[in-house]
């Protein structure tokens, strides 16, 4: 694959004290954000976060209220859209039915009059890898054809920045997995600053460099994924960026190294260097895949939490993984990830069980405890947990 006359074509976006007000509501509260020029930097958050409407502002597509949009340097807060380096890739692809796959992508520089259209098109499916299916219809393509259309559409313009607007979200899982990996590969030849707008977790981790989550039209933490991922600073980043265990409890003993909180009785270490707060009350946290099952109490170990004992509720089996709802009195529903590695169950709904994870994973969180008690899970969890839960008391008073 080669990027021909596409590469270095990046420009750095900085958006500085954005703020976004529609009548009754705040979509944007404040936002400063310095995107540099030839990266994949992705905008998370769930609906209603505020990342469409930054990416409109970056569009030309609405203006802000207050706070300006510098593109390479450049402020075209006031411009138009068409005016800006700006191109954008939609989730609907939104391509001429009538014209061939060729025609759609010349489409652009012929409106702007620029020189030998015909073969900069060619270019630009080349680096998709379509050149071959140049004179097909829209139609005639697959989801995944359609998208590198409309994509190589966008590249052909040239623009110092790409917008990428959900642009997977109309494909099937597999397709969409197989897309994640060839759109980040584009842009690394291109050399394009791609800002690409997703509520997708997966997505966003698979393809970006940086990682901005956003919440209720602010951008809670951002980073590279998996710092991200391993080091949430708040509750919400924590169980949206995956899923975690979290439990709130004060502070009992700390040193340089570690400090050492009461759950429900039972005490947890975590790193010093992995938790943001270190006194009084402190929500810390460790992810579900950390976590070991055991099916008799664990022998002590210095290196290692221990929590339990507890009741699972529910074994939910996934291919690779095994996910296990684990009820422990005092704390609540813990979910823990256990890979396949032989056949069958560790454990079985109605078991006793007692969990362990390594010291070194956990985390805690910069929230106060009152913003986030204890486990948060998603609205699935909530309800298979619930039902098992209530399900399993019947069982227990029948008994």
């Amino acid at each position: 694959m080669s990027s021909g006359e596409f590469a270095s074509a990046g420009a750095d976006l900085e958006l500085v004290g954005i703020q976004k007000r529609f009548p009754g509501f705040t979509a944007i509260e404040h936002l400063d954000l310095k995107i540099p020029a030839g990266s994949f930097f992705a905008l998370l958050g769930p609906s209603g976060c505020g990342k469409t409407t930054t990416l409109r502002l970056v569009a030309g597509l609405e203006e802000p209220t207050n706070g300006r949009i510098l593109i390479g340097g450049t402020d075209v807060t006031h411009q138009k859209s068409f005016q800006r380096p700006v191109n954008t890739v939609f989730q609907s692809y939104a391509l001429f039915p009538h014209m061939t796959v060729l025609e759609n992508v010349a489409f652009g520089l012929r409106r702007r009059r620029i020189d030998d259209p015909v073969a900069k098109a060619h270019e630009a499916l080349r680096l998709v890898e379509l050149d071959h299916l140049a004179s097909r219809r829209p139609q005639q393509l697959s989801g995944g054809q359609q998208q590198r259309v409309a994509l190589a559409r966008a590249i052909v313009n040239r623009p110092a920045l790409l917008l990428l607007d959900e642009p997977l979200g109309a494909l099937d899982l597999k397709l969409r997995r197989q897309m994640q990996l060839e759109l980040k590969t584009i842009q690394e030849e291109v050399g394009l600053t791609f800002l690409h707008v997703t509520h997708d977790q997966e997505e966003a981790m698979t393809m970006a460099d940086t990682v901005a989550v956003m919440n209720k039209g602010r951008i809670e933490q951002m980073g590279a994924p998996e710092e991200l991922y391993e080091l949430p600073r708040t509750a919400f980043v924590a169980n949206f960026l995956g899923q975690s265990n979290l439990f709130t409890g004060p502070v009992v003993g700390s040193t340089s190294e570690a400090i050492s909180v009461d759950v429900a009785g039972q005490k947890i270490v975590v790193p010093a260097a992995r938790a943001h707060r270190h006194t009084g009350e402190v929500t810390i946290g460790v992810r579900p895949e950390k976590l070991t099952l055991h099916v008799t109490e664990p022998v002590g170990d210095v290196a290692r939490n221990t929590m339990g004992p507890g009741r699972v509720i529910d074994v939910s089996f996934s291919g690779v993984s095994t996910q296990y709802l684990v009820e422990v009195p005092g704390i609540g529903t813990l979910i823990v990830f256990a890979q396949n590695m032989a056949f069958g169950p560790v454990a079985h709904e109605g078991s006793e069980v007692w969990m362990s994870w390594n010291i070194e994973h956990g985390f805690g969180l910069e929230d106060d405890a009152s913003a986030e008690p204890r486990f948060e899970a998603d609205d699935t969890t909530r309800s298979i947990a619930t039902q098992k839960r209530s399900s399993l008391l019947t069982e227990l008073e029948g008994a």
